[in-house]
């Protein structure tokens, strides 16, 4: 099964219900924590390779609307599954609101960093064992951030290479003087869902990145009325709506050009010869070794699966 995985974020259902992204649903993935979302594998033709190019997708709020709202779902259940299915590097998006008014709606960000204000959501596969202290710094994987900024300049898009993500509870939108707290912090982006995804992975060693796309301001960064009814009850203008439409539309073929790039790169990373797998051992990719203090402790062995006592 692929090495790589796409966790869509939100409109990623209704990409699956007209299929501009398609492939064979092997349905939700039984876990320790329950069931995952359905997951799909989805081939790519390429003209470099006589077999299609294969990852897996998986919409984090479901597959037929926005189902899960961002507080319920079942993050621990969906990493857990990629991680079973060989899965090693996650490119996950999200659609979060400016706080930094330099930011356009519909531009892409690929954040580098992130402030946690979420409140009790199951954010570790180590309930038992004491194991999980590891580092949090780089935040998200330096070599597939890296990837993903190459393929948004290749399409001749914008994209800001840097950007703090600073993750609420939800479902409600925050409030003005919370977005004033945020950016005192140094925030940039306002979302609900990179948390506990991003710190799930790294303790199963798996590359996580964001592609993150700027859906509206947030609140009291520019002046909205109040209207009933509408997107954010006016928070998003139709103007935004429509970049917003602009830049998901975006999404299929930046997610291909991504798995092609890996794709190429796979016979190498195997090999020790790839950027992502040269850098794995150095401070600037410590994704795919983050526990490997337990292992020389002898605390921990090859299997994963048993690091996780339920």
């Amino acid at each position: 099964m692929s090495g790589f995985a796409v966790i869509g974020g939100s409109q990623a259902y209704d990409l699956l219900s007209r299929g501009a992204i398609h492939g064979k649903r092997l349905g939700p993935r039984k876990t320790p924590f329950g069931p995952s979302q359905p997951i799909y594998v989805i081939q790519v033709d390429s003209q470099a390779t006589a077999q299609p190019i294969e990852f897996l997708f998986l919409s984090r709020h479901g597959e037929g609307g926005y189902e899960t709202s961002a507080p319920f779902v079942n993050y621990r259940a969906n990493i857990y599954a990629l991680k079973d299915m060989g899965v090693n590097r996650i490119i996950a998006w999200s659609g979060p609101g400016a706080i930094n008014p330099s930011y356009k709606v519909g531009q892409f960000v690929v954040v580098d960093d992130l402030i946690d204000e979420t409140q009790n959501r199951q954010s570790t596969f180590f309930e038992k064992g004491g194991l999980g202290f590891i580092r949090q710094s780089p935040v998200f994987c330096p070599a597939l951030r890296g990837l993903l900024v190459e393929v948004l300049k290749g399409q001749g898009l914008d994209p800001s290479d840097k950007g703090v993500y600073v993750c609420t509870q939800g479902p409600r939108l925050e409030t003005p003087a919370e977005i004033k707290k945020f950016a005192s912090y140094g925030g940039e982006l306002v979302g609900m869902t990179l948390v506990p995804e991003v710190f799930l992975a790294r303790e199963l060693e798996m590359c996580y990145a964001a592609l993150c796309y700027v859906s509206n301001y947030a609140e009291g960064v520019v002046k909205r009325e109040f209207k009933a009814g509408e997107l954010f009850e006016g928070l998003s203008s139709q103007e935004d709506k429509l970049a917003v439409a602009g830049a998901v539309a975006q999404f299929p073929n930046i997610i291909l050009e991504a798995a092609r790039r890996l794709h190429m790169e796979s016979s190498d990373y195997v090999a020790g010869t790839s950027p992502l797998t040269q850098s794995m051992d150095s401070i600037e990719c410590p994704c795919q070794a983050s526990m490997e203090r337990y292992r020389r402790e002898g605390r921990i062995g090859g299997d994963w699966r048993r690091w996780i006592k339920k």
